[in-house]
């Protein structure tokens, strides 16, 4: 997970409404650009970064090369639904970053492929720190924490800790969806798929079947519709297509 598959710069200041299937992560060097988000229009100037989630429509002015340095990662583990603007800290800790990212990405060295995930890594849980929410109620906390220790379990239950909870089932759901801004199930789901988006892409040679019960699927059918609503394409396909 937290894999870069693209690094580059933008040199095109047409306006073009676009989306990736990956997470886009933008550092800005110079300038100012917008990014039009439905009816949301979001600024961004020299040393802010923007993290746009999967699948996430949007249109901007794209700023002159060399001005942004742009990121695809592909199944980042980030909770956040929505863009989210942050800044960079005054040692520009951020910056050196993306563009060792890019640096990397594009060389041909012996150890690319060994630090590139490294790197992706670093970058996921550095946006994840810096993110400007407030702390985590403790039952989103825990609920979440249970989510991501038992996703890759079939027999996880989570209606069952929702409901042994001392509080209402109700109550916790709304709670989790305003502060992850998803439900607890979506949550789960997102992590089972993300982590067969990986297995699938990486290509191990399992077998659907195999893939399906590692990221916590009993049923490979039932794996295979999620995983092409989500997608738009099967498992077998996907994986065709990432070879």
């Amino acid at each position: 997970m937290n894999d870069i598959i693209w690094a580059g710069v933008h040199n095109t200041a047409a306006p073009v409404r676009h989306q990736h299937d990956a997470w886009e992560m933008l550092y800005f060097t110079q300038s100012s650009s917008a990014f039009v988000f439905d009816d949301v229009e979001i600024v961004c100037h020299a040393g802010d970064v923007l993290v746009i989630p999967p699948e996430t429509p949007h249109t901007h002015s794209a700023p002159k090369e060399g001005q942004c340095i742009s990121l695809n990662i592909a199944n980042a583990m980030l909770a956040l639904s929505d863009p989210e603007l942050l800044h960079d800290d005054e040692n520009h800790s951020l910056q050196h970053l993306f563009s060792d990212a890019l640096y990397l990405f594009q060389s041909d060295a012996a150890y690319r492929d060994a630090l590139l995930p490294a790197y992706g890594q670093l970058l996921a849980q550095s946006i994840s720190s810096r993110r400007r929410v407030s702390p985590r109620n403790h039952l989103v906390e825990e609920i979440a924490q249970s989510i991501a220790q038992n996703y890759a379990n079939p027999h996880y239950e989570l209606d069952e800790l929702l409901k042994s909870a001392p509080y209402c089932y109700d109550y916790l759901c709304r709670l989790f969806r305003q502060e992850m801004h998803t439900t607890p199930h979506k949550y789960l789901s997102s992590l089972r798929l993300q982590a067969a988006a990986d297995h699938l892409r990486r290509g191990a040679g399992s077998s659907i079947t195999e893939v399906a019960r590692m990221c916590g699927y009993s049923d490979p059918l039932y794996f295979s519709r999620m995983f092409k609503k989500k997608y738009g394409v099967s498992p077998r396909e996907y994986g065709r297509k990432e070879c």
